[in-house]
């Protein structure tokens, strides 16, 4: 067993408390892609406020929005995709109370009528751009009736709730500077600090994220190996290239995003407020560690620097942007395989 190299962090360490509040910010669980899935949240308490079914909906997004949401399926949908299908099944189907999982319980009977009301009632989409990045204004109508939520800056931020032309709720939009301040500060990530904390955080403190985060998202990823979903790039990688851990490491998280981008009713523990980067940032430590036959104490503490590595580079760049995060992801599970291998912090 390697000796741990990092300085002990203290409880009483306001770094260490700032950790463990990051991680519990970060690693929430979320079914489907997570962009899809805030429209659905939305347009569930838009029908909440409305207390009617809508019978034209207008849907105000930003381009990062459209980006992400355009060809991907909407889990519990019976596959189906984009936009207008994340809304419908949100307004038909959705549970507001629980958040990015608004969406994980569907019957037939609602799946069904969800292709109806797509079929029979006006959904409208308009590109907007207001300064956000992440921006989303669901405005549902009946009758002489609307109700309007808008969530902007991240997944499940409502910020707007308005009916009749009365705000029912609002708080005001932040700056950058003070988004950061809302949160966690993750300016206090660097990586001598992550590697301490790593090292030397008493687990009961992150224990439940983490395991949940392993547990998730290797469900996930077997259920991708197992079915059919997407291009099926872990099965092909497995058959084309053999069964090489490096194979394996690349396999089980190809086949967890494969899955959860094609509709698979599966719940994924995300960093970043993304499935696919919690993915990452799990998977491959995961296979590594098996392969390298670490104690379980190991390969939690090793997702730990995965993803704090991960949200430390992703800080820099924001909750969505045209450069893929999965990037940063894979740069969190890199140095922590490195460290499950007895690398330094150099």
């Amino acid at each position: 067993r390697q000796e741990r190299q990092g300085t002990v962090m203290e409880r009483s360490d306001p770094r260490y408390q700032a950790y463990v509040e990051i991680l519990k910010e970060e690693l929430i669980p979320a079914m489907g892609c997570t962009e899809p899935i805030a429209l659905a949240y939305a347009a569930a308490r838009a029908r909440e406020v409305l207390g009617a079914l809508p019978e034209s909906v207008q849907l105000q997004v930003s381009g990062s929005i459209i980006k992400n949401v355009k060809s991907v399926i909407v889990p519990n949908t019976g596959h189906l995709k984009g936009m207008e299908a994340a809304v419908a099944a949100g307004i038909i189907a959705g549970s507001a109370e629980k958040e990015l999982e608004v969406i994980s319980e569907v019957s037939e009977e609602k799946k069904s009528a969800i292709r109806d009301y797509l079929q029979t009632v006006p959904i409208s989409i308009q590109h907007i751009e207001q300064g956000h990045v992440f921006d989303i204004i669901v405005t549902e109508r009946s009758g002489d009736s609307y109700a309007k939520v808008r969530i902007a800056d991240f997944h499940t931020n409502i910020c707007l709730i308005e009916k009749n032309g009365r705000v029912l709720y609002e708080k005001p939009l932040l700056n950058e500077e003070a988004r950061r301040d809302s949160r966690a500060d993750r300016s206090l990530l660097n990586m001598k600090d992550i590697w301490d904390f790593a090292e030397t955080a008493d687990l009961q403190d992150v224990a439940d994220l983490l395991e949940r985060q392993i547990r998730y998202n290797n469900a996930i990823a077997e259920e991708g190996l197992l079915g059919d979903y997407g291009a099926n790039i872990g099965r092909v990688l497995l058959s084309t290239y053999g069964n090489d851990v490096s194979i394996r490491a690349k396999a089980k998280a190809a086949a967890g995003s494969d899955a959860r981008m094609n509709g698979c009713a599966l719940p994924v523990a995300i960093v970043c407020g993304s499935g696919n980067q919690g993915i990452t940032c799990a998977l491959p430590v995961m296979e590594y560690a098996e392969y390298l036959r670490c104690d379980h104490e190991r390969l939690v503490r090793a997702v730990m620097l995965s993803d704090l590595i991960a949200v430390h580079i992703k800080s820099y760049i924001g909750a969505l942007s045209a450069f893929c995060g999965a990037i940063c992801a894979a740069c969190g599970a890199g140095a922590a395989i490195t460290w499950l291998c007895g690398g330094t912090r150099e």
